[in-house]
């Protein structure tokens, strides 16, 4: 089996529509993909509805903006109920939130000579929750960088980069129970992506390991041979599954759908400890 559990569609910040992107999942030899949009479940239906018919399984998840001790860190929830009170009231809060750091963002872009508009990145964002990626898009528009992945530095909008601006995050402890209060699992995404500002000590894996985190996501495009063995050892300490993934964002990353991936005994372990909601089936 190949399995892809990090995956986002425009939803949030991906350029794929959730249709269009269960049919590139397929189109890449998956037999399964999570859809982890930030902070939403807006793309569930239009995932569900493509899938029939394609033998793909969909795995229903979000990622989840949060922050411990100044870090900035992800979390990935799986499998969770998504009309739980509590947990959809945060992700509602996240959501709000990103809308004013946006235009905060765009702001300070305009302040430091980047001509572009708030106008300019909802259109970019679509019915999307803007996100940064969509800001570095306006950028690259502008001609003010060449790339997305060049938007991502302390001249512009890296963590605590001169257009940077903090947003509501979630504290990590309080997340992993939301997830587990929602009858989700919760794995920690890319923990050592250094690439993209300070990561968290494994002290903090550790106390999230007691909350109820059910794993690390070890195979990733930011995570080199060294920290992944890192990782593996860690995860096999705190009695955690370990999960590899894409984190594909359509055309807006270079990476490929399936370019890392899941093996399948961690992802019977992920199944065996959820029950907030099912795969879909197609």
């Amino acid at each position: 089996m190949r399995i892809d559990l990090h995956a986002h569609s425009n939803a949030s910040d991906g350029t794929d529509s959730p249709a269009e992107l269960v049919a590139n999942a397929v189109a890449a030899g998956l037999d399964v993909v999570a859809l982890t949009d930030h902070d939403t479940v807006a793309g569930y239906g239009e995932a569900a509805a493509a899938v029939a018919g394609t033998g793909l399984v969909l795995v229903p998840g979000a990622e989840l903006s949060c922050q411990v001790d100044g870090i900035s860190m992800h979390l990935l929830a799986y499998l969770f109920d998504p009309a739980e009170p509590a947990f959809a009231a945060e992700r509602e809060l996240v959501r709000t939130d990103r809308f004013r750091r946006g235009r905060a963002i765009v702001e300070r872009c305009r302040e430091l000579g980047a001509p572009i508009s708030w106008e300019q990145v909802q259109r970019i964002a679509g019915d999307g929750s803007v996100g940064r990626p969509h800001i570095a898009s306006a950028l690259v528009e502008a001609g003010v960088v060449a790339g997305v992945s060049d938007a991502f530095t302390p001249e512009w909008l890296a963590n605590g980069g001169r257009a940077d601006v903090r947003k509501h995050e979630t504290d990590p402890v309080v997340a992993v129970r939301l997830v587990r209060a929602a009858n989700g699992v919760p794995v920690f995404a890319h923990p050592a992506a250094d690439k993209r500002g300070r990561t968290v000590p494994d002290a903090v894996i550790a106390e999230l390991a007691a909350a109820g985190l059910g794993g690390l996501e070890v195979d990733h495009v930011d995570h080199d041979d060294r920290a992944r063995a890192r990782l593996r050892g860690l995860a096999a300490e705190l009695g955690l599954f370990t999960t590899g993934s894409s984190d594909y964002h359509g055309s807006r990353k270079t990476v490929r759908l399936g370019e890392h991936t899941t093996d399948p005994a961690a992802y019977e372990e992920l199944l065996a400890q959820a029950t907030g909601a099912a795969p879909i089936t197609g």
